[in-house]
């Protein structure tokens, strides 16, 4: 069993450098330590200037998104004994901009998922007689996958339109108004429809599928963009043949 593993980490400062470089280090290795524990032994133990994001090292809260060995991965739950004999490389998310080391710069992301309004939206009375809205257990099954998404923004980094066009919504966005459209207590589909019908919506996905694979939560982020095409084409052709059934 090794007793040390190489971590290979992406270094910018933007005060010091033009571009990122590698900088490598020795880190005890424990066949339970995951490369966030080995980021967080840097830090603490060996050079206290290095910056990247985490908060629950649970899985559950996405900020730990970071690149290792060229794959998007939660670092949390990433095991430096998948990696043996190493190095690992760490580096931040592809297709973001760099703050610093390993901490991306998320506004693009963040406006990207207000737009599309991923929350319950009532047109009529929010709060019904009884004080609640009752689901049965087939309502809920109907948008649960999708309301796993943890906005890690690993999707983004897999994905090669995303990468190619900054104006796609991209996957985590679309996933969630679908979330949110598949809700029996939600009327808000339209107003997310006229934002996601259009060329940087859902008919920017070429289907190629990466954000499905690399999703940590399961949500299938390209299931969700596929049944959004298909619900905008059936309003297209209602709207097409039964023009005055439009709202």
């Amino acid at each position: 069993m090794a007793e040390t593993i190489t971590i290979e980490v992406a270094r910018y400062r933007p005060e010091q450098e033009g571009e990122p470089t590698l900088q490598s280090y020795e880190v005890p290795f424990s066949k339970d330590w995951v490369v966030l524990d080995a980021l967080n032994y840097i830090k603490d133990h060996v050079d206290g200037s290095l910056s990247f994001r985490w908060s629950c090292r649970m899985g559950v809260c996405g900020s730990c998104g970071m690149t290792v060995n060229g794959e998007p991965k939660l670092t949390c739950a990433t095991f430096l004994s998948h990696y043996l004999p190493g190095p690992i490389r760490v580096e931040p998310l592809q297709n973001f901009p760099v703050v610093r080391d390993l901490i991306i710069e998320m506004t693009d992301f963040l406006e990207k998922l207000q737009s599309v309004k991923p929350w319950i939206v009532r047109e009529d009375d929010p709060a019904p007689a009884k004080g609640e809205f009752l689901q049965t257990p087939e309502q809920l099954d109907n948008y649960k996958q999708f309301s796993m998404c943890i906005n890690c923004m690993i999707c983004y980094a897999a994905c090669p339109v995303y990468g190619l066009d900054p104006q796609f919504a991209g996957p985590a966005a679309i996933a969630l108004a679908q979330r949110y459209n598949l809700d029996s207590r939600d009327q808000g589909e339209q107003e997310r429809m006229d934002v996601l019908s259009q060329h940087e919506g859902i008919w920017g996905c070429t289907f190629v599928g990466e954000c499905t694979e690399v999703c940590p939560k399961n949500v299938d982020p390209a299931g969700a963009i596929q049944q959004y095409k298909l619900a905008a084409t059936k309003e297209w052709f209602k709207s097409f043949l039964m023009p005055w059934s439009k709202p």
